[in-house]
């Protein structure tokens, strides 16, 4: 075995998020982006003793899992860098989830806990209430693309006409404002020689009220970008910019006139960004239409959405995923909790009516801005919002509360905040995990701190992919360790 070489296996059991193993007789490949028992052809790509990693060439057979007939398959799953199982039936995509998280778990946590399964979406197709696409080329010096980037590229576009896991209000838009600009001979933003002007087209939607907001990103301008720094003045379209995006909106709304849309547009944006990075970063936005702001229902509460606010992309599990954190929380009635990571403050006024007093911690101003103004809409008045860095902020909050949620983001929580939250010593915390990964190499640091992980459960955010939300319940070693009473937040 070195790298290099190239040969042909048949993966087994999945792990998480994406990957499986080929055992051989002078080791073990692992594979990332693959579904289990897929035969596949395969180079390898680094080696350390008798264990290696190795890219996918080819798939020459199918997983017995693959039984979604093509005309189910999303024309574009072969390329786009998002949906992994568009071939795998829902049920087998939850059974695939559900061994690969109780593993992954159990490998840090042994088998001394309560796991409860993985929670299905309500809707597997068409969930997603927020997609950011990327303008490009689907190859150097083709024409306008407008969608996902391709799998393994940082280039690349996938052309999408159709997505399978947004709603198809987003599909036609996406393909009038691909055909739109296209038509008008408009550049991209080219990272590397940093100039042109179409960036990403950011959709968000109301399932509740069925209302779209929507965001075209560009430069400022149609040449070169000269000045990238976000800390200087924003920049201001010129006039040609002006008039182009003038257009643009115009036939969107004449689109909503002509009834193609199932909802309504609540809001059209126009955000400027002249950054080098390959990322959104609003140095400046501006209203074009209606209201800068989408509003949801959420569990009888209703939440105003902004653009950039944090809010989960699946509504539906949503609620699943905060009914599953209020059992695990049990009875709040009289007791103080900690909402670190607050995001919007969903979590914290579904808990507000339990509780004595809810603490929320966010580090996105807009976030702060946006949870008060909802915690006064839904006239929630024992909630404090507090704009800061956990890390930071948390030295401050001298309350001892007897819960903790924590919803981190991807990379999980700071090394340097953990003792702190586990200092506090709450009878129980509550573990929300976008990324198990993150959440399972906390766990030791939690361990070590007197507490027990008693159940966990994973709830199907992101159907289609390999992404899965996860809950745990960690309990202080020194109290009840039983759920007796649960809260309904519905």
């Amino acid at each position: 075995m070195k790298k290099g070489e190239k040969a042909t296996g048949v993966l087994g059991e999945g792990i998480y998020p994406d990957s499986a193993d080929i055992e051989r007789q002078d080791g073990r490949v692992r594979i990332k982006h693959v579904i289990p028992y897929q035969t596949v052809e395969y180079v390898i790509s680094k080696k350390t003793g008798n264990y290696a990693k190795g890219r996918v060439l080819n798939v020459v057979k199918k997983s017995p899992l693959e039984t979604v007939p093509s005309e189910y398959i999303c024309p574009h799953s072969q390329n786009c860098g998002g949906c992994l199982y568009q071939t795998v039936a829902y049920e087998s995509q939850i059974d695939i989830k559900d061994r690969q998280l109780r593993k992954l778990i159990q490998n840090y946590a042994g088998s001394d806990f309560i796991w409860e399964g993985i929670e299905k979406s309500p809707l597997s197709k068409g969930y997603r209430n927020k997609m950011e696409f990327s303008f490009g080329d689907e190859y150097k010096g083709g024409s306008l693309a407008l969608g996902m980037h391709k799998r393994a590229s940082h280039y690349d576009i996938v052309n999408c006409d159709y997505c399978n896991i947004v709603h198809s209000d987003f599909n036609k838009i996406l393909s009038f404002t691909r055909d739109f600009f296209k038509s008008e001979n408009t550049p991209y933003f080219h990272k590397n020689t940093r100039n042109g002007f179409l960036r990403h087209l950011i959709l968000r939607r109301s399932e509740t009220y069925k209302s779209l907001l929507i965001a075209l990103v560009t430069t400022d301008s149609f040449g070169y970008i000269q000045d990238p720094n976000v800390s200087k003045a924003m920049p201001e379209a010129c006039e040609e910019v002006k008039l182009l995006v003038e257009r643009w909106r115009e036939g969107i709304l004449s689109l909503e006139k002509k009834g193609a849309f199932s909802g309504k547009i609540a809001g059209i944006i126009h955000v400027l960004n002249n950054s080098y990075a390959d990322a959104v970063i609003d140095q400046g936005s501006h209203l074009l239409y209606g209201d800068d702001y989408i509003t949801e229902r959420l569990m009888g509460l209703e939440f105003k959405i902004s653009l950039f606010s944090f809010f989960q992309t699946n509504s539906g599990a949503a609620q699943i995923l905060y009914s599953v954190a209020g059992r695990y929380m049990g009875d709040t009635s009289g007791k103080s909790v900690f909402d670190l990571y607050s995001g919007t403050g969903t979590i914290a006024q579904l808990l507000a009516s339990y509780a004595q007093k809810v603490y929320g911690v966010e580090i996105v101003g807009e976030a702060v801005v946006a949870a008060r103004e909802n915690a006064a809409r839904n006239k929630i008045t024992n909630c404090e919002f507090i704009e800061g860095d956990v890390l930071k902020i948390i030295d401050s909050l001298l309350i001892k509360p007897d819960i903790i949620v924590l919803d981190p983001p991807r990379d999980g929580i700071h090394t340097k905040a953990l003792p702190k939250i586990t200092g506090y010593g709450a009878q129980k915390i509550i573990y929300i995990a976008c990324k198990p990964s993150s959440f399972v190499r906390d766990l030791p640091v939690f361990e070590e701190a007197g507490y027990r992980l008693e159940r966990a459960a994973g709830v199907d955010m992101f159907p289609y992919t390999p992404g899965v939300e996860t809950v745990a319940l960690l309990s202080k070693l020194d109290v009840d360790k039983h759920i007796d009473v649960e809260i309904k937040l519905d």
